[in-house]
């Protein structure tokens, strides 16, 4: 049997004697009480009602954190279906113009334009035409519904030929060459009315040349929504379908971010930030809400997750099998995104949600 150090015979305790006092030893300190706990505590009082549980929640979900995307194609009465992301399609600027009186009358403050070109060549130049699907959605907007904040994505992939988001030479996309083509097509979408862009392309530096250029024309004011932490993710799958966007060889992996790297997505972050975004994105959204709150917690600009077209097609295809309910999964999913610390999200479901949230 083990025996107590302290009492057993021929042994010498190695604890320290207490200290003495006048007349004996002093009394050892009673331990702090304990904190209460059941029954004294019961976490579901507040969890009794609804308006309790209204009362104490701790992250919220409005319309007014919300940007809709929309895709805008040549031609006049289009609006082609997208099969994989059921209730959006590919608009022709009179469509448009419908769709964003309908968005500005349920409450969504802001769309994200992407276009599809009428032609496409090596340099993806309708990207930075005065007159090209962009620039002219940009006026059909402000022209409709001018309430609306206009971001459009800055990027060359839908206009190229080859499909990658930058100048190619010899099977390989040149980060430098590609900077000029970014800022000519951010500065465009600016002239035709544009109140934010949002580089997308990945290439080291354009944050930096973007705003040099637009500072030069006179729009200092105009803010940057840098695609800071943009992941080369399966989640885009129905995207490129929506933008006819997939690359005709190889794939982003080059210069869109390797989904294991996190140190990698905030030094990302890091130099867009010294660029001179205003704002920064991560993307996807919910396979990296730890980047999304390391990203708040590190940096003092707003944060802006893309719920991605992936995130979207799922829920809506266990949502018409009846695997799921659609809306519970929906708004789920979005005030995660929302706790995780994204202060605005990019979702497919903005308009659902409006309509949910103002039932």
């Amino acid at each position: 049997m083990q025996t107590d150090v302290r009492t057993a015979p021929g042994t010498i305790s190695s604890a320290p004697a207490p200290p003495s006092a006048v007349g004996g030893t002093r009394p050892a300190t009673p331990p702090p009480p304990a904190s209460p706990g059941f029954p004294t505590v019961r976490l579901r009082r507040l969890r009794r009602t609804d308006a309790l549980r209204r009362l104490v929640r701790e992250t919220t979900l409005a319309v007014d954190d919300l940007i809709l995307p929309l895709f805008v194609a040549p031609g006049r009465g289009v609006r082609e279906p997208i099969a994989s992301m059921p209730g959006h399609a590919q608009l022709s600027l009179d469509e448009l113009a419908h769709e964003v009186r309908e968005v500005r009358d349920l409450g969504v403050p802001a769309v994200l334009l992407f276009g599809l070109p009428s032609r496409k060549d090596p340099l993806g130049s309708e990207a930075y035409d005065p007159h090209g699907i962009v620039q002219e959605a940009i006026r059909t907007v402000k022209e409709h519904a001018p309430e609306l904040v206009v971001m459009t994505d800055v990027c060359l992939c839908e206009y190229t030929s080859h499909g990658h988001c930058g100048v190619v030479e010899d099977g390989y996309v040149q980060n430098d060459p590609t900077l000029e083509l970014l800022a000519q097509t951010a500065l465009s979408h600016v002239e035709a009315g544009a109140d934010l862009v949002a580089p997308s392309d990945m290439m080291d530096g354009r944050v930096g040349a973007i705003r040099r250029a637009l500072d030069a024309a006179g729009y200092a004011d105009t803010p940057i929504l840098a695609y800071a932490a943009k992941f080369a993710s399966a989640f885009y799958g129905p995207f490129r379908e929506a933008a006819d966007s997939a690359p005709q060889f190889g794939d982003r992996r080059a210069y869109q971010m390797d989904p294991a790297n996190a140190r990698e997505a905030l030094r990302e972050v890091e130099l867009d930030v010294a660029e001179g975004a205003d704002l920064v994105m991560v993307k996807p959204a919910l396979a990296y809400l730890d980047l999304v709150w390391r990203v708040r917690e590190r940096f003092g600009l707003p944060v802006v997750a893309y719920s991605v077209s992936g995130e979207y097609a799922m829920v809506k295809a266990a949502g018409q099998l009846g695997w799921i309910d659609e809306r519970a999964i929906a708004l789920e999913q979005l005030t995660g995104i929302r706790r995780a610390g994204a202060d605005l999200i990019i979702t497919y479901f903005a308009k659902d949600v409006a309509r949910w949230l103002g039932a």
